[in-house]
């Protein structure tokens, strides 16, 4: 029955996903494409768009457009579910064991070995989008995304700590750069 399909494998996405929804890409695609056959390379490209310009977790719209896609508004929920029922089981664990053992030298040395790997995922992910920005559909390098992709960037940190700027507005705008320097062929 595909509900228990959509459960199944998005338990898997949210339990082996670490590191956030630009971790769970990979996963997602694999599952979603290449094991059930249920989006095509041309769906998952939208899937992608549609999870990251809708609000909340990228994982968790994904699951939800996925579910509604093969199942209705049933599968909607059930692939949500199974996205979310790993992270409310490990969360609830770590933080009562947290809450029952933070003092110790223990835990401390856990959290200092978790450290680098968490900045590892992250760097992984900011890879990821650079990526994205800068190579065409072609393969090709693109400058105009490059430049975009800075710009957006030394705006956003220099008018973010004086308060200056919404990130809404810089997203905004780096659209309708992109889309005019699409029309002229430079992206």
């Amino acid at each position: 029955m595909i509900i228990w399909e959509l459960v199944l494998a998005f338990l898997q996405v949210g339990a082996f996903s670490v590191g956030g929804g630009y971790a769970a890409m990979p996963l997602i695609e694999s599952l979603t494409v290449t094991a059930n056959g249920w989006l095509t390379a041309a769906d998952f490209a939208d899937l992608v768009t549609i999870a990251e310009m809708t609000p909340g977790p990228i994982a968790l719209n994904a699951a939800t457009f996925v579910g509604m896609r093969m199942a209705g508004f049933a599968g909607a929920i059930a692939a949500t579910l199974g996205c979310v029922l790993p992270s409310v089981a490990i969360v609830s664990l770590l933080s009562w064991l947290y809450a029952r053992f933070r003092s110790g030298k223990t835990m401390q040395t856990v959290l200092g070995t978790l450290r680098p790997v968490v900045v590892a995922l992250i760097a992984s992910a900011a890879v990821s989008l650079i990526h994205v920005a800068c190579v065409t559909a072609e393969g090709s390098f693109s400058w105009a995304g490059a430049a975009l992709m800075i710009a957006a960037f030394v705006l956003l940190q220099v008018k973010m700590r004086e308060k200056k700027i919404s990130p809404i507005l810089v997203m905004a705008g780096c659209g309708v750069c992109g889309i005019v320097l699409h029309m002229l062929g430079w992206m």
